[in-house]
């Protein structure tokens, strides 16, 4: 009993010593798994406190190499753009040569652009003037320059006139469809144009190819009309009707005369008596020397002419024409020019003289 009681009793220490090296071993196993759990808390913590670390501003590193691809994608763009710039700049250089041209032409005072900026501005008002003259007048071209001295002196050579069509602006005195006034109605009604009685007028008879004739209106005559008491012995030479030339007027129409002239143009054999239908101008305003302007364009005149039509201005006539005019050696004057009219061909200028169309 008493050794079964100590091997019990040693037993038990065997028993309580096999707990305590489970334990232990339970325990080492215990502090491992205590050991590999730290280890790995410790980990996590490392982990964790690097994130932290980049939250906290050295995050920025780990991105770097992930915008570097970025940068050769980038790149290809540049080349692009390259070939723009020298467009651009060439577009630059010519935009500043063209504004340096235009400012030039608008502001040089000397030099090819500033005379060919005049030239250009003068024709652009002449455009003008004649558009505004071209309105107000209904014919085209609304001005005749006068080529020959047989209006003189109430129109000269060089001059240039302004007409209106028939019937247009016609003065209360005028009793025809026209709006002429003849030299005898006017006489009547005072009716006074270019320095003596009545209405000159621009007409072209059929088959004339030279300039119109631009000649003052004296009186009317009806179809078959023996004229020859009518009209002024002073210009025509005919003892009778018979000798007088279109008498009877073959027609209606216009009895005309040249201020300078010393015979009617239907005496002289110039013209039949003018239609209505003929006139194609009633002559309004004159400005001397502008007609020289067409006159030496078309070969007409010569540059001496304006200087010799200027000199004889500031000194005056020797001798003056016209109607009624009243002046010494008139008569002489007017026989001077009729020596020329069977010669010369009348030009559209004022009695049997012509008148060229400025346009």
């Amino acid at each position: 009993m008493d050794e079964g009681d100590r091997s019990d009793g040693d037993g038990e220490p065997d028993r309580e010593t096999g707990a305590a090296d489970r334990d232990v071993e339970s325990g080492e196993s215990i502090d491992t798994d205590s050991t590999d759990d730290d280890e790995m808390a410790s980990d996590e913590d490392a982990v964790s406190g690097g994130e932290s670390e980049r939250a906290g501003g050295g995050g920025t590193e780990p991105d770097r190499p992930e915008a570097e691809p970025d940068r050769p994608e980038a790149e290809p763009d540049r080349p692009e753009a390259q070939p723009d710039r020298p467009d651009t700049a060439s577009d630059r250089g010519v935009g500043a040569s063209d504004e340096s041209v235009l400012h030039r032409f608008r502001h040089d005072r000397e030099g090819p652009l500033m005379w060919i900026r005049e030239m250009l501005s003068s024709v652009a008002v002449v455009l003008l003037i004649g558009l505004i003259l071209f309105g107000v007048s209904g014919v085209w071209p609304p001005m005749v320059a006068v080529e020959s001295g047989s209006m003189e002196p109430n129109m000269e050579v060089g001059d240039l006139v302004f007409v209106t069509e028939p019937g247009r602006l016609a003065p209360d005195a005028a009793d025809n469809d026209v709006g002429v006034v003849t030299h005898e109605v006017g006489e009547t009604a005072d009716y006074r144009t270019f320095g003596s009685y009545g209405s000159v007028v621009i007409y072209r008879p059929p088959g004339r190819t030279a300039s119109p004739i631009i000649h003052r209106a004296m009186f009317h005559v009806e179809e078959g009309e023996n004229w020859y008491d009518r009209a002024d012995g002073r210009y025509h030479s005919a003892d009778d009707c018979g000798d007088l030339n279109h008498c009877p007027a073959p027609h209606s129409g216009f009895i005309t005369l040249g201020d300078n002239n010393g015979r009617y143009d239907q005496a002289s054999g110039l013209a039949a008596p003018v239609k209505p239908d003929w006139v194609t101008g009633v002559a309004r305003v004159r400005v001397p020397y502008l007609g020289y302007v067409r006159l030496i364009a078309t070969g007409q005149a010569e540059p001496s002419d304006v200087i010799a039509t200027s000199v004889t201005v500031r000194m005056g006539p020797i001798a003056h024409s016209g109607v009624g005019g009243g002046v010494p050696d008139r008569d002489r004057a007017v026989s001077a020019w009729d020596s020329t009219v069977s010669d010369v061909t009348p030009s559209v200028s004022g009695g049997d003289v012509t008148a060229a169309t400025a346009g």
